[in-house]
C-alpha cells in the first residue's frame, strides 16, 4: 500500500510513527515548511533551537517549497505549497493523510486528492470545548459539518477526540483508532539508569519526593496551580520539591511564588529531547493542570514511558486514555488547587512498583506500532469501499 502523509514541519513526535509506517507500507512524507530555530522560539519555546535527536531518518520525506508571503506554521495562510497537487496527481497513492484542516496546505492536499480520486484521512486531536452560547454552538456545528464532509475518514487519537468527531456528525464507520504516542522504548531505555539511581537515593536518605511540570510556562497550562498545590502539600509536612522543565512568560512569577512559599523549586528552562528521559526518571510524578486547550498532553506519554505516574486536570485531553485513578495517577477538577493537593497526595502514596506495572500496561497501548496499525487499517478500509462503489 502506498500512503502519502503531509505535516506542517518536522515534529519529534511524528518521527517514530513515520518509521513504523515505513516498515509496513510504501510511505512518502511531505513537509510544508522548514522551521527555523527562531520560529521555534516564537512558537512558545522561549529559546531558538533545533531538536537534538534525529527526526528525519528511517522514512522517505521531502520538503515542499512554501510559497506563502509570510511563511510559518501558526496561521492558516502560513503554508502554501502549490506543487503538492502535482505530487498527489502523479504519486499513485492508495490513501493520503493530513493532520487536520488548520493550514492552507492541508486543504491543497484535500483538493488534490479529490481530483485524483485518492481517499484522504484527517488525524487531529480536537476535543469538545466547554459551555458555549446556543448560537455559537449552532454556528460551529454547521461550519464543522461542512468541513468534515471533505474527508473520507478520520484517525482519532483518543476518547475525547472520538467524542468530538461523533458530536459533529461523523459516522462511526469512518473512524479509525490511531493513538497519540511517543517512542516508548527509547524513553524507557534512556531513563532506566537514572530511575534506578533515583529510587535508591530516595530509599537510602529520605530525599524529598519530586513533582515535575513539563511544558511552556504560560497561563493556559496553569503552572501556578501546580506550584501552589505542591507548596500546600509541603505545608502539611510532606517532604516534597518541584521541578519545572520549560520556559515562558510566567517564569519570573513562578520563581517569586516559590521563594515566598519556601518551596524548593528548580527551573531548568527549555530542555531538549535527548535530556528529557533523565528528567522524567528523576521525578516521582508529573503534573499537568492545563485548561481545555491541552487537547492531549504528550508529556504525559513521555513520563509514563519512563514509569512515572501522572496527575492531570479533567480538561486535559489524554486523561480518559492514560490516567486510571488510583493505578496510573489521578484526575482533579480544573483550577481546583485544593483538589490538586489531594490528588498529588494520593498518587505519592501509591505503591511505586505496582504503579509502574500498571503504567507500563497502559502506555503499551499508546505506541507507534498501534498508531501505524490505525493508519494502515483506515487506508485499507477506505480503499476497499472505493472499489466496491
Amino acid at each position: 500500500m502506498r500512503i502519502g502523509f503531509l505535516v506542517s514541519h518536522p515534529i519529534q513526535y511524528y518521527a517514530p510513527i513515520f518509521r513504523e509506517l515505513a516498515r509496513r507500507c510504501d510511505l512518502q512524507v511531505y513537509f510544508a515548511h522548514r522551521q527555523t530555530p527562531e520560529q521555534q522560539a516564537r512558537a512558545g519555546f522561549g529559546v531558538a533551537f533545533d531538536w537534538d535527536v534525529d527526526i528525519l531518518s528511517g522514512y522517505q520525506s521531502r520538503f515542499l517549497a512554501n510559497r506563502a508571503r509570510d511563511p510559518s506554521t501558526d496561521r492558516f495562510w502560513g503554508c502554501h505549497t502549490p506543487e503538492l497537487a502535482a505530487e498527489i496527481a502523479g504519486g499513485k497513492f492508495d490513501a493520503f493523510v493530513v493532520p487536520g484542516w488548520a493550514l492552507r496546505s492541508y486543504w491543497q492536499a484535500v483538493i488534490a486528492c479529490r481530483r485524483a480520486g485518492v481517499p484522504v484521512l484527517a488525524r487531529g486531536d480536537s476535543q469538545l470545548a466547554g459551555p458555549r452560547r446556543p448560537m455559537v454552538r449552532l454556528a460551529k456545528a454547521l461550519a464543522f459539518s461542512a468541513v468534515l464532509r471533505a474527508f473520507d475518514g478520520f484517525l482519532y487519537v483518543g476518547q475525547r477526540n472520538r467524542e468530538y468527531l461523533l458530536h459533529h456528525g461523523v459516522a462511526d464507520d469512518r473512524l479509525f483508532f490511531s493513538p497519540h504516542c511517543v517512542d516508548n522504548d527509547a524513553f524507557a531505555s534512556r531513563s532506566a539508569a537514572t530511575r534506578a539511581g533515583h529510587l535508591r537515593a530516595r530509599a537510602s536518605d529520605g530525599a524529598p519526593r519530586r513533582v515535575l511540570f513539563v511544558g511552556k510556562l504560560v497561563e493556559r497550562k496553569r503552572p501556578l496551580d501546580a506550584l501552589r498545590a505542591v507548596a500546600g502539600l509541603r505545608s502539611e509536612g510532606v517532604p516534597v520539591e518541584m521541578t519545572f522543565a520549560g520556559s515562558g512568560e510566567l517564569q519570573a512569577e513562578l520563581e517569586a511564588a516559590a521563594r515566598n512559599s519556601g518551596l524548593p523549586a528548580a527551573f531548568l528552562g527549555f530542555v531538549n529531547q535527548s535530556r528529557m528521559p533523565e528528567i522524567y526518571a528523576a521525578a516521582d510524578l508529573i503534573v499537568l493542570p492545563s485548561d481545555g486547550s491541552e487537547t492531549w498532553g504528550l508529556a504525559i506519554n513521555e513520563a509514563m514511558a519512563c514509569g512515572v505516574p501522572a496527575v492531570v486536570s479533567d480538561a486535559v485531553g489524554c486523561g480518559p486514555d492514560l490516567v486510571d485513578p488510583g493505578r496510573t495517577g489521578a484526575v482533579f477538577p480544573l483550577a481546583d488547587v485544593s483538589a490538586l493537593v489531594s490528588a498529588l497526595k494520593g498518587v505519592l502514596a501509591l505503591d511505586a512498583a505496582e504503579a509502574r506495572e500498571q503504567i507500563a500496561a497502559r502506555i503499551a497501548l499508546y505506541a507507534p506500532a498501534r498508531t501505524a496499525e490505525g493508519v494502515i487499517d483506515g487506508a485499507d478500509r477506505l480503499c476497499r469501499r472505493r472499489l466496491i462503489r
